[in-house]
């Protein structure tokens, strides 16, 4: 089958296809699913960070006016451990025992008529408990060290050697603080059973997880329970695992046997949906005179739950391929505290090692005299440095010298403090970004009707980055049919199977499955006619034709061929449907190195000489993310990452005060980039499509926040000539 790329269909800005539903308020998320007899839940959570329960007196819940039932680790319903996922273990089990681990864990839930009476009843739940000195920081000597806690430790070369061989010997000490995801959308499930058959309507980045999840716990089949999240408010990756609240509301439901909704407030999104943890980073670079890398070194602890582990999340990992550089150590550790479990968070890993190692190159490049873009070029890494073959697409020269022409940057004193402007201190920096590649199997499914209609569908999950629209276009432009007789269908588990939207790696993916659904559909249209003699596609393969303008026409002949409706009505069929899946090529396959999306940053910082405050003023981001199916969207996802890595670079922290409370857990208290905060933004994509699955893209996902945060510390450096190796940039660290 031919495919033709039309540039009405893919490419192109087209608008969000759910933007009017949205607009207009009519996307259910889960928060707004009402059932018939539903009632309310709301949690009661502990108030130390170590310790046991010592008593739980709900008498005063149970009398309160509305209340069905407080379930407590008394009285709560035995459950398991949710199995793990191909990706990740699950949380442990809520409600479960008596001890606890971190300020903020369940320790029971009220469930009442209304929301309301279900607040006001969790606040008269009386906990005694028996405390225990914290572990709350890296540094305390009674936490545990997990070495090589994702398997993603590596040393290619000698180190020693390579250090030895060096020139100039760069070492600094980087640090990152916690963060909160904060999705717009607070976090809400409504479960209902019907006897052993359970329906979660949840906002979950993943429902094929949470199906499973909820099938493991309560111990019924995975087949009776549906999953249903067609739209998410956001998520950042705080969606991707399945949380102790979902688990509470169909505990709650099986309980009282009638539907329940609970919904999570700001502060409780704080402590049970995961966080960024923090980093303490030392890296090392040894370099010749003339640039030249001889050795990196890259180690890094971050905290981690007592009792729970994190999602995948290497730190260091981004200096082992970042450049070409012959040895190479990156070391990634854990420290087990007393903190709720860290999660992924746009970028995860890659945004916190890139502060380091792009930080690192920049003051590599004041130290040796050469231009931080000359730097970066002189050490490029035209093959994969680990694997040693050849990318599956890489245009990072494109992206720097793009962005240098564009900003302005040659045109830039290389002198710390020596640009102003109108009275305050100019300062430019950069830096790189290489970011990780992620494609999961997935699978689709497409239907064409005797209207001429698709609709292709799958269980995958939108949670805000337009993947209901590309897909519509994607579809459209493989079946041959405009974007309006195209329907998506996502967020079902009830459809076929698909990996969690996160890491960037969902539009390969599911893209991939809709390719080959589309090609196996047009194929089954052909078999259908296979020996109709009415038919001039008699005999043909999807090799031998092409679909456009709602027909499948011969390549050999263009005006020989007929329209889906033509061969539907012929042959009396309402519909016809095929699937398709998608697998990850290997490497070792296809003698590729998968590569993941590529960008280059350049910043103009504006600092008070008096006060040191910060402010973006301009924002340059060149990015190579293979083919680009949709302009605006793309866009929109780096527009609206830049705006978190300016958050992450002068904002945003998540505090904990000595007893192990989050002290600014609302939206009031934690601060994130409001209109003033961000300058008009430049993004422009460069590159080809890519090689390493069959709709040639990369995500656009995450890469818009990574690297903003050392591009905004260089250009601080560069106007002040005050080094900041911790974040966030707040004007103390500049006085």
């Amino acid at each position: 089958m031919t495919t033709v790329e039309r540039p009405r269909v893919l490419g192109t800005g087209t608008d969000r296809v759910d933007g009017p539903r949205k607009a207009a308020g009519g996307v259910p998320y889960s928060s707004d699913v009402s059932y018939p007899g539903m009632v309310h839940a709301a949690l009661v959570r502990s108030t130390i960070a170590a310790g046991r329960i010592a008593g739980i007196d709900t008498s005063r819940a149970e009398a309160a006016p509305g209340v069905l039932a407080v379930i407590t680790p008394d009285n709560a319903p035995r459950i398991e451990r949710a199995p793990d996922t191909p990706l990740w273990r699950q949380p442990p089990p809520p409600l479960q025992r008596r001890e606890i681990v971190h300020h903020g864990q369940y320790v029971g839930v009220v469930v009442a008529e209304t929301v309301e009476e279900a607040t006001a009843a969790a606040r008269l739940v009386g906990v005694a408990y028996e405390p225990t000195d914290p572990v709350l920081s890296l540094d305390d000597p009674r936490a545990v060290t997990v070495d090589d806690p994702f398997g993603s430790n590596r040393h290619r070369g000698d180190v020693v050697s390579g250090f030895a061989a060096a020139d100039v010997v760069f070492d600094g000490e980087y640090t990152t603080p916690d963060e909160t995801n904060n999705p717009m959308g607070l976090f809400c499930t409504v479960a209902a059973w019907d006897g052993d058959r359970l329906t979660v309507h949840d906002a979950t980045q993943w429902p094929g997880s949470t199906r499973a999840a909820l099938a493991g716990a309560f111990s019924v089949p995975e087949a009776g329970i549906r999953v249903l999240a067609p739209y998410v408010g956001g998520g950042f990756g705080a969606g991707l695992r399945v949380w102790p609240h979902t688990v509470l509301a169909a505990m709650a439901a099986r309980v009282v046997g009638r539907p329940v909704k609970l919904a999570l407030t700001r502060p409780q999104m704080f402590t049970g949906v995961g966080h960024r943890p923090a980093t303490v980073q030392r890296i090392r670079i040894g370099a010749r005179d003339d640039g030249t890398l001889t050795a990196i070194e890259h180690e890094s602890v971050q905290p981690v739950a007592v009792d729970d582990d994190n999602i995948a999340e290497s730190v260091t990992t981004v200096s082992a391929v970042g450049y070409a550089c012959p040895n190479v150590a990156n070391i990634d550790r854990q420290r087990r505290l007393n903190i709720p479990v860290p999660t992924s968070m746009r970028g995860p890993g890659d945004a916190q090692g890139h502060f380091a190692l792009e930080c690192a190159m920049d003051e590599l490049a004041y130290r040796l005299g050469i231009d931080p873009v000359e730097l970066r070029l002189r050490n490029y890494a035209d093959e994969h440095p680990q694997l040693g073959l050849p990318w599956s697409s890489k245009a990072q020269r494109e992206c720097y010298e793009v962005g240098a022409e564009r900003f302005g940057w040659w045109d830039r004193n290389p002198a710390p403090r020596s640009m102003r402007r109108d009275g305050v201190l100019v300062g430019w920096g950069m830096a790189g970004v290489s970011f990780f590649w992620f494609q999961a199997p997935c699978d689709a499914r497409a239907s064409i009707d005797r209207e001429g209609r698709a609709f292709v569908r799958s269980a995958a999950t939108d949670i805000g980055t337009g993947t209901y629209t590309v897909m519509t276009q994607l579809s459209a432009d493989r079946l041959g049919l405009r974007p309006d007789q195209v329907r998506v269908g996502l967020g079902d588990t009830d459809l076929p199977a698909a990996p969690p939207q996160g890491g960037s790696g969902m539009t390969a993916s599911l893209g991939s499955a809709i390719h080959a659904a589309a090609q196996n559909l047009v194929q089954a249209f052909l078999d259908l006619v296979a020996d109709d003699v009415a038919s001039p596609l008699r005999g043909l393969t999807a090799a031998d034709v092409t679909a456009v303008d709602g027909r499948i026409q011969r390549d050999d002949d263009p005006t020989r061929g007929e329209s889906y409706r033509e061969i539907l009505d012929r042959h009396d069929r309402a519909e016809l449907s095929a699937d398709g899946s998608s697998v990850p090529a290997k490497p070792e396959e296809t003698g590729l190195a998968p590569a993941g999306p590529f960008a280059a940053r350049f910043v103009e910082v504006h600092v008070d000489p008096d006060l040191d405050r910060i402010k973006v003023a301009r924002l340059v981001s060149v990015v190579d993310a293979g083919r680009i199916l949709n302009r605006k969207t793309a866009r929109s996802q780096i527009v609206g990452g830049t705006v978190g890595g300016i958050g992450m670079a002068l904002l945003e922290e998540t505090v904990t005060d000595p007893t192990g409370r989050i002290a600014n857990a609302t939206l009031g208290d934690y601060l994130i980039p409001v209109n003033a905060d961000v300058p008009d933004l430049d993004v422009v994509f460069v590159g080809e499509p890519d090689r390493f699955n069959p709709v040639g893209v990369k995500g656009v996902g995450e890469i818009g926040l990574v690297g903003v945060a050392p591009a905004i510390a260089n250009a601080a450096f560069h106007a002040t000539g005050h080094r900041v190796r911790s974040l966030p940039l707040t004007l103390d660290k500049l006085l």
